[in-house]
C-alpha cells in the first residue's frame, strides 16, 4: 500500500473516532478526560435539539373541532313551484316565402336591401314593363274598336226593327241583325277579359313583397333575365314577428302536456343552448297529431313575439314548458342537496350551530330550486356552501351575509 493511501486510512480513522466521541461524550472522557468539555458542547449543539412529536389522531380532532366550519345558510320556504318539462327546439320562421317572378323579363330595378325589414306590399323588384304595356295598350284597342262596331250594329238593328214593323224588312233581316249585335256583345266581353288579362300579366312586373318580415341574401342582381319557369328566385323573406319554435318532449309527459293545454295555453320558455341565459317567453300553441315512433318524443309549437328579436330562424335553443304550479310546496336551494352511499341528504344546522345529517326525499328538482316531499319542515336552515369540510355534528359558523338573509 502506498503512502498516500497509508495517509488516507488513517485520517478516515480518524474523523470516525471523533464522530463516535461526539455521539457518546462519556465514552471519550473515559479515553481523553482533557477533551471531554469539548466533546460534550458539540454533542449538546448537535443533539440537544429534539424534533417534536407528531400529535396523535385524537389530539388532531380535537384541533379541528376547536376551529368550527364556515358555512352559508337558507331557511327552507313554502312558495308556489312552476313545473316545467324541459326540452330542446329549433326556431323557425311562422312563414318564409321565397319571392319568385311570375313574367319573362330583365330585371331592371332592385328596390330592397339585404338583411331589410319590409311590409307586405312593398315594392322589392322591377321586370322591364314596357313589353306588357304594349300588349294592355293593344287590347283596349281592340276593344275600343270592337265597341265602335257593336254601336254601329246595335243602329242597324234599330233600323231595322222599324222597317219591318212597315213590312219594308224581313223578320230574317231582323232576326240575322239582333244575331249579330249578339255576337259583337260576347266579343267586346272578350276583349274586356283580355284586357283583364294583359293587366296581370303587366302588373306582375312590378313585384312586391308578399308578407311582411326580414329580406335575406339577394339571389338575382339587376340586369340578369328572369323567367317564371325557374326555380331561383329574387330573395326569401321570413317572417320574425311572432316567430315559432318547435321542440319535444317525451311521449310520457303528453297526458300533462294534454292537460295543461285544455286548461289555457301553457308558457314556455327559450333559453340558450347551454340552458343558461333566458331568450324569450311564449306560449304552446299546437301539440302535433302523432308522436314520434322512432324517438318516442311528441313534437311541440310554441308561439313568440319576438319583438327584441332574440330568437331566429334555424337557431337552436333549449325549451322549458310549465305544465303546472305545484301550490305551497317545501323548497330549499338545489345546492344544498348532497348525494351519498344512501341517497340524498341535507345538512341541518340546529340551535346549537351543529351540522346534522338529514336524508331527504325530492319531488321536484331543477338547476335553482328543489322541492322536498319528504326530510325537512317550513324554516329548518340547511348549509347551502361549504359541505366539504362538514362532519355529522360538527360545530358551524354561519357567514353572516348568508345568514342574515336566511
Amino acid at each position: 500500500m502506498g503512502p498516500r493511501r497509508l495517509a488516507g486510512a488513517a485520517l478516515t480513522i480518524v474523523a470516525a473516532a471523533a464522530a463516535y466521541f461526539v455521539y457518546a461524550p462519556d465514552f471519550a472522557g473515559h479515553f481523553f478526560p482533557a477533551a471531554e468539555p469539548a466533546v460534550r458542547r458539540a454533542h449538546d449543539a448537535l443533539f440537544a435539539a429534539k424534533a417534536a412529536p407528531a400529535p396523535t389522531p385524537a389530539a388532531a380532532a380535537e384541533a379541528s373541532a376547536s376551529k368550527p366550519a364556515v358555512v352559508s345558510v337558507s331557511a327552507a320556504k313554502v312558495a308556489d313551484y312552476p313545473v316545467f318539462i324541459d326540452g330542446l327546439g329549433q326556431v323557425q320562421a311562422e312563414n318564409t316565402v321565397t319571392v319568385r317572378t311570375r313574367v319573362d323579363g330583365q330585371i331592371v330595378k332592385i328596390a330592397f336591401d339585404e338583411g331589410q325589414t319590409v311590409k307586405a306590399g312593398d315594392l322589392l323588384a322591377q321586370v322591364d314593363p314596357r313589353p306588357f304595356q304594349a300588349a294592355l295598350d293593344q287590347a283596349k284597342a281592340k276593344q275600343a274598336q270592337d265597341q265602335a262596331t257593336l254601336a254601329n250594329a246595335k243602329l242597324d238593328l234599330q233600323r231595322y226593327s222599324t222597317l219591318a214593323k212597315q213590312s219594308f224588312a224581313t223578320q230574317q233581316q231582323l232576326d240575322t241583325q239582333n244575331a249579330l249585335v249578339n255576337q259583337l256583345i260576347a266579343q267586346e266581353a272578350a276583349d274586356a277579359a283580355a284586357i283583364d288579362a294583359a293587366q296581370v300579366q303587366f302588373d306582375y312586373t312590378t313585384i312586391s313583397a308578399p308578407i311582411g318580415g326580414r329580406v335575406g341574401f339577394r339571389l338575382v342582381d339587376q340586369g340578369n333575365i328572369v323567367n317564371a319557369a325557374q326555380q331561383t328566385g329574387i330573395v326569401t323573406i321570413a317572417q320574425i314577428e311572432p316567430i315559432s319554435v318547435i321542440f319535444t318532449a317525451p311521449q310520457d309527459d303528453l297526458p300533462r302536456i294534454a292537460a295543461a293545454l285544455a286548461a289555457g295555453q301553457p308558457v314556455v320558455e327559450t333559453r340558450t343552448s347551454d340552458g343558461a341565459k333566458l331568450l324569450a317567453t311564449g306560449k304552446l300553441t299546437v301539440v302535433d297529431n302523432q308522436v314520434d315512433v322512432a324517438t318516442g318524443t311528441i313534437h311541440l309549437k310554441g308561439e313568440f313575439d319576438n319583438k327584441d328579436h332574440r330568437l331566429w330562424p334555424g337557431q337552436a335553443v333549449a325549451t322549458r314548458l310549465r305544465v303546472e304550479v305545484e301550490k305551497d310546496a317545501l323548497t330549499i336551494p338545489d345546492q344544498a342537496v348532497q348525494r351519498g352511499p344512501d341517497g340524498l341528504f341535507v345538512y341541518v344546522i340546529g340551535a346549537d350551530n351543529r351540522a346534522v345529517v338529514r336524508p331527504v326525499t325530492l319531488a321536484h328538482e331543477d338547476a335553482d330550486t328543489s322541492v322536498v316531499a319528504k326530510g325537512l319542515s317550513e324554516g329548518e336552515k340547511v348549509v347551502t356552501s361549504g359541505q366539504f369540510g362538514l362532519q355529522p355534528g360538527a360545530r358551524v359558523a354561519i357567514e353572516a351575509a348568508a345568514g342574515g338573509g336566511s
